[in-house]
């Protein structure tokens, strides 16, 4: 039977925008309570501005320092009682080969995206085992398979898929839920803040954003997810071809793979 939100304590991380912020929307159109960070604390009020009346609660943090995860996911306890549900939303992208890429970059983008999972989750985890609930992992088909040019982001997202398997294998017979999504490309502005070779964001994206998945449509299938308890979900049939053939074909797939990043020589970004 498919888990009902009403009135359940969802955490997500990264809310101010993109996926999280498509997230909190809709948990909170289904009866849920919801605390959400962000680094940015504009965006955060805008957004609880934007849903007045709403059981919403929102706390600036930056994920990548533990004691901010410590103090946020301290205070979405405070006010609402418990954790049900932690969704690890936040995260930061890169583009920039390894060759050319300053070790900072990399270690930025590991910060948030890996340590801000494993702070929070940590830190919710006593209150989600009580009550049976979730802990969700956003990630990617990066998870699967090496991108060029995405080093760090890669590192990030293999660590969190193995730091989930080993948590869902640790907490089997719980009750509790462990699970990552893989979102494809999504019309969000994750491109656009990824990092470049020195660390500083990138601030344009090369896709064609109206052909990519909306965050909206994002986060209803998360949601289904969440719902269905299911163990890992790959949203698009090109990333599930991806992981197939990365599997039974990994050469192929190097060829495939180098031929979608690199135009002219060039990576893509």
């Amino acid at each position: 039977m498919a888990e009902n939100f009403e009135n359940k304590v969802v955490v997500i991380t990264g809310g101010s925008e993109g996926i999280g912020k498509a997230l909190v929307h809709a948990m909170l159109d289904k009866g849920a309570k919801v605390a959400t960070c962000g680094r940015n604390y504009d965006k955060l009020y805008q957004l609880q501005s934007s849903l007045q009346g709403k059981p919403l609660m929102i706390h600036a943090a930056d994920v990548s320092k533990e004691e901010d995860s410590r103090n946020f996911i301290a205070q979405a306890v405070k006010a609402f009682g418990t954790i049900d549900i932690l969704i690890n939303n936040a995260g930061i992208s890169m583009r920039a080969l390894f060759g050319e890429a300053e070790l900072q970059a990399l270690r930025k983008v590991i910060d948030i995206n890996f340590w801000g999972t494993v702070y929070c989750t940590k830190y919710a985890l006593p209150y989600i085992t009580k009550n049976k609930g979730s802990v969700v992992s956003v990630s990617s088909v990066a998870g699967y398979r090496g991108l060029p040019g995405r080093t760090g982001y890669n590192a990030s997202k293999f660590a969190i898929q193995g730091f989930m398997e080993s948590l869902r294998t640790e907490l089997l017979h719980t009750g509790v839920n462990i699970m990552w999504v893989c979102p494809g490309f999504t019309a969000s502005n994750i491109r656009n803040a990824a990092l470049t070779k020195d660390g500083s964001a990138q601030g344009f994206t090369t896709f064609d954003e109206g052909k990519l998945m909306t965050a909206e449509e994002c986060a209803r299938i998360t949601i289904d997810a969440i719902a269905k308890r299911e163990r890992n979900v790959i949203y698009t049939l090109e990333d599930k071809r991806t992981v197939f053939l990365n599997k039974f074909f990994p050469k192929l797939t190097d060829k495939l793979v180098y031929k979608f990043f690199f135009k002219n020589g060039e990576l893509v970004k």
